[in-house]
């Protein structure tokens, strides 16, 4: 087995535990807080993230971790863990099953293998650069659809843009789309990477949202830039599309300076 591969069953592992933590309180009527930023937290985001804290300090001591509830605690080793531990709160705490728990292993920028299990719908994802994409055990792939005619096109939430002009861009390329939807949060990647969804955009996007999507979606043979064309889980903002695509989305969005 190679490093490469085994951190990628690693974040597979983290990332499952998670999601198994999270899934216990699911539909139980926990409560719910709301951050400063508007963003919704439960007592299960935080079980979940300490769960997996606790698994990284047992298998991989010394190893930083950043995470979306609890902070940065730092490492020794020059790798970190990257955690949301339910990405799609709103859709948790709505009943709703399109979340799940993200993990990433990096040195500094770079990615080395990034998970994502969405237990409320029995999938899982995992990649690693060279490694491929694998969907519940088999590998996934981007659709090969090259017109936006019959594309299917998603967001996570309309009001979710910072600008008119993102905006505006979002609802002319919706237009042009066979289906727009918002099945968003990590979910939209899960549908892209598994060729259900071409075009998965954020446009407000943090590194613990970001970082375990970028290698599924590349392994799974699409493209993961920033608005700005550039390929990277740190640009504040994300669009990811089936290949085919790639090009012709990121112009209708204005994604310029690609160096995909």
């Amino acid at each position: 087995m190679t490093h490469s591969s085994s951190l990628l069953h690693a974040a597979l592992e983290a990332a499952e535990l998670g999601g198994r933590i999270a899934l216990a309180k699911w539909r139980a009527g926990i409560l719910t807080e709301w951050k400063a930023d508007g963003s919704p937290v439960t007592a299960a985001d935080r079980a979940a993230e300490l769960g997996i804290r606790e698994w990284v300090a047992r298998h991989f001591p010394g190893d930083a971790v950043l995470g979306e509830e609890l902070g940065e605690t730092p490492g020794s080793t020059g790798r970190r863990w990257i955690i949301d531990p339910i990405d799609g709160t709103k859709a948790f705490v709505a009943g709703v099953p399109l979340w799940g728990s993200l993990v990433a292993v990096m040195e500094g920028e770079r990615v080395l293998a990034g998970a994502a299990a969405f237990p409320a719908v029995a999938e899982a994802l995992t990649a690693a650069p060279g490694e491929g994409c694998w969907h519940n055990g088999s590998r996934a792939s981007v659709s090969v659809i090259e017109n936006l005619a019959t594309a299917t096109v998603l967001t996570t939430d309309l009001s979710g843009f910072p600008s008119g002009a993102h905006r505006a861009a979002w609802d002319a390329l919706a237009r042009r789309a066979r289906v727009s939807r918002t099945w968003g949060d990590c979910y939209g990647y899960l549908l892209v990477a598994t060729g259900r969804a071409e075009v998965m955009v954020d446009p407000i996007m943090n590194p613990w949202d970001a970082c375990a999507l970028q290698p599924v979606i590349e392994e799974a043979g699409g493209v993961f830039t920033d608005w700005r064309g550039h390929r990277t889980a740190f640009g504040g903002d994300t669009i990811a599309t089936n290949a085919a695509l790639s090009r012709v989305v990121r112009v209708a969005l204005g994604a310029e300076g690609s160096d995909e």
